[in-house]
């Protein structure tokens, strides 16, 4: 029995990693970025075998499926694993409590979804989304009983593991999907794809945590605990909802093969995106976690990496606007010609979309709930009504509307009640946001400079030319400025440290 209770302490404790935070967090960084970066390549090859066996209308019936599940998959989390890992100190009783809260949420929703699919093929005139989500919603309860065990992997700072469960998993879906679609179960390939990555991750994460969730008792205080969580879930709801509007807009107003194209575009540039987000969430919001009692270095921690974001997404976004028909045509094929010009769009969105996350890093490391609930009421609204406007012109009328909303609602209201508390202010954000944008200019204008040359050239070639002078543009402007300079020098000392401690390791 004790030894139980030893280790239930030692899944637990977070005071150990206090200790050289600092090399915990670099080493973290390496290895998820790695996965990350093994996940690009995973989706770059499922997105360009995927767009070659199905076609625009077999993604857009998945992907109306997918806008509403993915309202109805914030519940299942309700916020807890954050409030799992922002928390200094919890127990045993607690984090079981909580487990067993996400359990009940994840049955609900998957009741819930079971049941509202018929309607869900009503809004959109197609009886096959009703058992499509029928299906995925088997996901909300298999998803559920992982949440407070990779919570406690994130709270313990073990990226490692974290890292390995993302990319199993998603290679598992990749190689599952692509052989359903080789087969010829069409639009089921992708939805096989969705439930073999939630088994996967299920198992390995049970596996890899080691904690076992005790029965539930009662005055274990998760009042607190809960409350944080449903701010978060409330919040993520309203930012949820706001982020799929689209989408179902565009499939209820023009089908599903329009739908096809938007989807695909978004997600070409939204994945890389998100696996440049997601490492830098995963490891920088427990650090930050661990600094609320100091508030200098928790500053000078978050604005080196809100810079290190904004020097790598602004040359990105710039150059993708540049050679958005080549990445189209290479990665998706031919058919999808029509998906151009919403890529471009969106590379315009890729600009500021990035710092949209940015706040919530701020409000859910200071366990500031009901402030991101706060910031997320004020500019989801808005941005609603941006869609609406912008779907008169179509779905690359609600590309731009996007990309116009973003800095000039979306990012004014965030940074402002993000920054009304703690350590990190406003203008340091914004501050950062235009000592960089010469870099996104300089990109944007090399680019485009070198690619009228090479317009007419095969599309690989294109992209191996401009990308490369591209970010040659941003670095080059960056060394100009002093802020950016700082980045790059900080980023160069970052590197040297890593590369001598994986020395060290390997001279152990």
């Amino acid at each position: 029995m004790a030894t139980a209770s030893t280790a239930s302490v030692d899944h637990l404790r977070t005071d150990h990693l206090v200790q050289n935070l600092g090399e915990r967090a670099l080493l973290g960084g390496v290895v998820t970025f790695t996965a990350q970066g093994i996940k690009f390549v995973l989706n770059l090859t499922s997105a360009a075998v995927l767009g070659r066996l199905l076609n625009p209308n077999d993604f857009g019936v998945v992907g109306m499926v997918l806008a509403i599940t993915g309202l109805l998959a914030l519940f299942k989390d309700a916020g807890l694993s954050t409030a799992t890992i922002q928390r200094e100190q919890v127990t045993q009783n607690q984090v079981s409590n909580l487990f067993w809260l996400n359990i009940l949420f994840g049955a609900v929703i998957c009741l819930l979804s079971f049941a509202v699919a018929p309607l869900v093929a009503w809004f959109y005139h197609d009886p096959r989304l009703t058992r499509i989500m029928w299906l995925l919603s088997l996901t909300f309860l298999i998803t559920a009983t992982t949440v407070q065990h990779q919570a406690l992997l994130t709270r313990q700072m073990r990226f490692t593991a974290l890292a390995v469960i993302d990319v199993a998993s998603m290679l598992a879906g990749v190689i599952l999907g692509a052989s359903l679609a080789l087969l010829g179960f069409q639009y089921w390939a992708l939805v096989g794809m969705q439930l073999s990555v939630a088994v996967v991750t299920l198992i390995l994460t049970w596996m890899a945590s080691g904690w076992s969730p005790t029965a539930p008792k009662r005055n274990s205080d998760v009042r607190s605990l809960v409350n944080f969580g449903l701010h978060l879930t409330v919040a993520d709801l309203v930012g949820c909802m706001t982020a799929n509007t689209d989408s179902m807009m565009i499939g209820r107003s023009f089908g599903a093969s329009a739908l096809g194209l938007y989807s695909r575009a978004s997600v070409l540039l939204s994945r890389p995106i998100s696996q440049v987000i997601t490492p830098i969430a995963a490891v920088l919001v427990p650090v930050l976690s661990r600094l609320q009692s100091d508030p200098v270095r928790y500053r000078r921690t978050f604005l080196k990496v809100y810079d290190a974001l904004v020097f790598v997404t602004f040359p990105c976004a710039a150059v993708g606007l540049v050679v958005a028909e080549p990445v189209v045509l290479l990665v998706l094929g031919p058919k999808w010609k029509d998906a151009v010009p919403l890529f471009a769009g969106f590379a315009l969105v890729a600009i500021t979309a990035p710092l949209t996350y940015v706040p919530s890093w701020l409000f859910m490391s200071q366990g500031r709930g009901r402030d991101q609930l706060y910031s997320y009421l004020i500019a989801g609204p808005v941005t609603v009504l941006a869609y609406l406007f912008g779907l008169h012109w179509g779905p690359l009328g609600v590309v731009i509307a996007l990309a116009i909303a973003n800095p000039a609602v979306l990012l004014p209201v965030v940074y402002y009640v993000a920054g009304r508390s703690g350590p990190v202010r406003a203008a340091d954000m914004w501050s950062g946001f235009f000592a960089f944008l010469p870099c996104w200019g300089a990109a944007y204008a090399a680019s485009s400079l070198v690619h009228r040359y090479i317009v007419h050239t095969p599309a690989i070639v294109q992209l191996a030319v401009c990308v490369p002078v591209s970010l040659a543009a941003a670095f080059c402007a960056a060394l100009c400025l002093k802020r950016p300079r700082s980045t790059v020098l900080d980023a160069r000392e970052g590197m040297t440290f890593v590369l001598e401690m994986f020395a060290k390791r390997n001279r152990a």
